[in-house]
């Protein structure tokens, strides 16, 4: 039977986003939060992987304690355990941090039960990184295929995965060796709705809580001050101009060019003017 872990993470609704002035980073109390949407794309792909092959499919978050709801969110869509690593240790990490605390995690699952592959999102919403999924697997030494599409075969004989993933010009197969870690892409599955039954057992589901004490870590790559990345500053970006409409019928088409071009000239002459 395949093992399956699938890393997610519970982020803040994008419309509600606001930043500690402090910090520096995101303010997640009282804000909604989801599932972040390419998470919840590989707990459905892993779905998928577990009705096809049999796997038995863990869910593994780091996150403050009312991201068990994005655990049970997971549980409702068919995953079999759910473990949230929660402790003020690991507030404020970056991408770094974040991948060396999930990696223990991770360690930890594979010397308990066993661990085949791990599946993660391309990227979380909040951050947009798509760092996380590719440092899992190099703290791991496994093989990464990342912007899956499809998982088209599992030869668990074999120890093998094939993969299609999305390139800018086109598709690319790739087969890789288990275990490995691969990052999929909205592209690979449509969200299923969870059934009754999935609904009332992730309902009454309790998540496995870890702390940094429950997992081989050193404190100092931990949370905001095991961050190589620091953020000096924040703001929104400006808000665009008002376009203008330059007035011009067939008949005054000729007029209407030259006053675009010289409008067009006058921009490139103050920009010049101002360096």
């Amino acid at each position: 039977m395949l093992k399956i872990v699938i890393c997610v993470k519970q982020v803040p609704d994008t419309t509600e986003v606001r930043i500690d002035p402090e910090t520096n980073t995101l303010i997640r109390e009282g804000v909604p939060a989801i599932v972040n949407p390419f998470d919840a794309h590989a707990t459905q792909a892993a779905q998928h992987l577990k009705a096809k092959y049999g796997a038995h499919l863990t869910v593994l978050s780091m996150g403050p304690p009312q991201a068990v709801e994005a655990i049970k969110k997971c549980v409702s869509m068919g995953a079999d355990r759910g473990i949230l690593l929660s402790d003020r240790a690991f507030a404020g990490a970056d991408t770094w941090a974040t991948s060396y605390a999930l990696t223990a995690g991770l360690r930890r699952i594979a010397d308990e039960q066993g661990m085949d592959l791990v599946l993660c999102g391309k990227q979380a919403i909040d951050g947009d990184t798509a760092q996380v999924g590719p440092g899992i697997a190099r703290r791991l030494g496994w093989p990464q295929i990342t912007y899956a599409i499809g998982i088209p075969d599992v030869d668990v004989e074999a120890g093998t995965i094939t993969v299609e993933r999305r390139l800018e010009d086109g598709v690319e197969v790739v087969k890789a060796r288990l275990p490995a870690v691969v990052t999929v892409v909205e592209e690979i599955n449509e969200l299923e709705y969870a059934s009754l039954p999935e609904m009332i057992r992730a309902a009454r589901y309790e998540p496995e809580v870890w702390t940094s004490d429950d997992l081989d870590v050193e404190e100092q790559f931990l949370g905001l001050n095991g961050s190589p990345t620091t953020v000096s500053e924040i703001f929104p970006p400006p808000q665009p101009e008002a376009g203008e409409i330059i007035a011009g019928g067939r008949d005054d088409s000729a007029a209407a060019v030259q006053e675009l071009v010289d409008k067009l000239i006058q921009r490139v002459e103050a920009g010049t003017a101002e360096k």
